[in-house]
């Protein structure tokens, strides 16, 4: 599936992502937001991948751990010290 712009795909995603969410919220993490996981993933992951399906992206979402999650704030906040 070709998607005619960024805004396209993250809106696609973004159900995927809001459930991904709810699951950290319940888990006490409130401070991340749908954006946050979009970015994270784009620049860490699916940088490097060629051909990435939506299943693929959602299931990426989905399966995201709370460790890499916390990692990643992690060193964007030593990136802004």
């Amino acid at each position: 599936m070709k998607f005619k712009s960024e805004q396209e795909l993250y809106d696609r995603i973004l159900p995927a992502l809001t459930c991904k969410i709810s699951e950290l919220k319940r888990k006490g993490i409130s401070f991340v937001r749908e954006k946050d996981i979009y970015n994270m993933l784009k620049s860490s992951k699916w940088i490097k991948e060629v051909n990435l399906t939506l299943s693929e992206m959602v299931s990426d979402i989905m399966n995201l751990k709370l460790e890499v999650i916390e990692a990643y704030f992690k060193e964007i906040d030593e990136d802004l010290i």
